[in-house]
């Protein structure tokens, strides 16, 4: 359980595979990303992950309710990494806030490489 809600009804937990797939799709929706990066615990080589497993780039922790969002993506050669990172935090914040209700404190985006 990453973070949870309580209403005057009940309560919501929300598991971690659940935010880091909503956090996965609102960055593949971005201009300018190729897809999210997953390491290789083998060979330390960072892989490129298209559509199958969007959440293995992306890492969230918890503290007081408030998620933590580190994620990995590898981006399009020619494109302004800042303006697509700024891009990328807006629509994340924006997308868990508004699905989920938990409220997001800080996005880190690590780009792990650039392809043609």
């Amino acid at each position: 359980m990453i973070g949870s809600i309580v209403g005057e009804n009940g309560y919501i937990d929300y598991s971690e595979e659940v935010v880091a797939n909503i956090v996965g799709l609102s960055t593949m929706e971005c201009y300018g990303v190729v897809g999210m990066a997953s390491k290789n615990a083998k060979d330390g080589l960072w892989e490129l992950i298209k559509g199958e497993n969007l959440s293995r780039g992306v890492k969230i922790r918890s503290k007081n309710n408030e998620l933590m969002i580190e994620l990995y993506i590898i981006l399009e050669y020619g494109t302004k990494i800042s303006v697509i990172a700024n891009n990328i935090i807006q629509r994340i914040k924006y997308n868990v806030e508004n699905y989920t209700g938990l409220k997001v404190s800080t996005i880190t985006v690590n780009v792990q490489g650039v392809r043609v």
